[in-house]
């Protein structure tokens, strides 16, 4: 049985419920506009609106996403497609159809379900429709508001590629599921199928379709991404780099529109996002640092996830007792400075951010195509060990196309294609360092933002054509010996070091931690891969 909707839905009569195996015997809403699910979501408790009127909704337990729990169903013919360890996680597929056939019971027994239709991909020659079947009203205005919405006229003809199951308030049982915990995040790839259970964070939601993006998407020669994008019209650029590399703040520039914040696929005809919203971090966020996405905080329609509010209902962004990982969730039409379709043309500069706590990167270095494809499958940035007694030293991070937890295939997969993309289109590749030199962070401040924003402009502008590039003899890549705005001094980090030895020794270690971590991916990479890794000199 599935009952009717409530006036305003807009039901989709070319793929009906019973098609995922759903006999739903409660109400079920199809396709509601944000108004609505927002209104729904307050009146059955799944959250409350700040003094600005915006949704709030806390997760509980799980307030980021879980790594440990996420599996993808090792199906027929999969398996040689899937580079299988700690972060894809195999699951035999009779655990998965048990576990399957829990969720839809529960799906089925709840009073309410939403249904939200919707694509993946700007471009119109790549978008794949997906579908999320939730129990609750606040995960589909997540689902509104994350990715591209489909018109009444795209519901008539909206066949769904990917299908989530998600079931928030259902816990799995690990002795007798087959799972690690009560949450599950099972992924089958080829199926086109998705089940989520035990955990609200929507984080899930958005990640599992990127997932299945990043699996189909180079079987058809295209690029799947975790980066932002923007463009100047006709010079477009990416921004790779990992969580606190300045990825957010460095893509934001008033004479550039915003392409996406996060996730893009890169074909023959250019650049696409491959959402419709952002999801962004709010942990000490203030409007003079970050007007625009302060901005989205106070609009109704953008959702706040695990943010705690001060006693007059507004929203306080120092607040970390829930977690850190406080976000907000908005349509990108919320940012003004935007390109209008969410697409651009072939990018002329890709730019991989690091933030080096050793001290060691130059501030900016160039690339060639086998070293863009080297550090590409590194994806290496440095955190400093935060107040621990006795942790001083750097840690370095290694996240493999700066996206580890969602690419499902071997690196070299998507790191052949960057080259590839980079050589057809003569895009000049970058490596910025926005964190130390100088002795690295224990003696010295971090780079000023205001010169890598200059190294950066420069760039991109093409005013580093001219310039005398020189070689650096242990990472190999090119490093400018002078750019406007910026002090010639510390272009080259060893001549910012007062102890040369000590800089040496550092770097060497930086250059092994390098070549250890790339013995994992060695076996499947060509020679002129190999040979731009950095070499350690003694």
């Amino acid at each position: 049985m599935e009952p009717s909707s409530m006036p305003g839905d807009s039901r989709n009569f070319a793929t009906p419920l019973a098609s995922h195996g759903l006999d739903p015997q409660g109400a079920v809403h199809w396709n509601l506009g944000w108004e609505e699910l927002h209104r729904i979501s307050i009146e059955r408790g799944e959250g409350k609106l700040t003094a600005h009127g915006v949704l709030l909704a806390t997760t509980g337990e799980r307030t980021g996403r879980s790594p440990n729990d996420r599996f993808i169903v090792n199906e027929p013919g999969l398996a040689e497609h899937v580079r299988w360890g700690e972060v894809n996680m195999p699951i035999d597929p009779e655990v998965f159809e048990g576990l399957l056939e829990k969720t839809r019971q529960h799906l089925d027994n709840s009073d309410f379900l939403f249904v939200k239709d919707a694509f993946c991909g700007a471009d119109p020659e790549y978008r794949m429709p997906v579908r999320l079947v939730t129990e609750k009203a606040w995960h589909a205005a997540f689902m509104h508001n994350m990715f591209l919405r489909a018109s009444k006229k795209d519901l008539v003809s909206h066949v769904p590629q990917y299908t989530i199951l998600h079931a928030p308030d259902l816990r799995s049982e690990p002795k007798t599921d087959g799972v690690n915990s009560d949450v599950f995040i099972i992924l089958a790839l080829d199926r086109g199928l998705a089940i989520i259970g035990g955990t609200h964070y929507a984080g899930e939601i958005k990640k599992a379709i990127f997932t299945i993006m990043n699996h189909i998407l180079p079987t058809e020669g295209l690029l799947p991404m975790h980066c932002s994008a923007n463009t100047d019209g006709e010079n477009s650029a990416l921004f790779f780099g990992l969580s606190g590399t300045g990825k957010t703040t460095l893509s934001a520039d008033p004479g550039r529109a915003l392409v996406g914040d996060d996730e893009h696929g890169w074909s023959d005809n250019g650049v696409f996002n491959f959402e419709g919203g952002c999801y962004a971090k709010l942990i000490r966020l203030s409007e003079e640092d970050e007007p625009a996405i302060y901005a989205t905080t106070h609009r109704p329609g953008s959702i706040l996830e695990n943010v705690v509010l001060n006693a007059d209902g507004t929203p306080d962004f120092d607040n970390d007792s829930l977690t850190q990982n406080t976000r907000c969730s908005y349509p990108i039409e919320a940012i003004e400075n935007r390109t209008p379709d969410s697409m651009a043309g072939n990018p002329k500069n890709v730019v991989f951010l690091t933030c080096d706590a050793f001290g060691v990167l130059p501030p900016l270095s160039k690339l060639s195509p086998e070293q863009a494809a080297y550090h590409f499958m590194s994806g290496y940035t440095a955190k400093v060990a935060g107040t621990e007694v006795g942790i001083t030293e750097p840690q370095a991070t290694f996240s493999t196309c700066f996206g580890a937890p969602f690419m499902p295939r071997h690196p070299r997969v998507y790191a052949d294609l960057l080259s590839k993309k980079i050589r057809e289109n003569d895009a000049k590749c970058w490596l910025i360092n926005t964190g130390w030199v100088a002795g690295g962070h224990l003696e010295s401040s971090r780079i000023k933002i205001k010169w890598t924003r200059a190294l950066l402009n420069a760039a991109l502008d093409g005013d580093l054509d001219d310039v005398l590039f020189v070689e650096d003899e242990r990472f190999g890549f090119q490093v400018p010996t002078t750019c406007q705005g910026v002090p010639d001094k510390i272009l080259q980090p060893r001549e910012t070091w007062h102890d040369k030895r000590k800089y040496d020794n550092v770097a060497d270690l930086l250059a092994q931690m390098f070549i250890d971590n790339f013995e994992q991916y060695a076996e499947d990479c060509s020679e002129e891969v190999l040979s731009s890794a950095p070499r350690v000199i003694g």
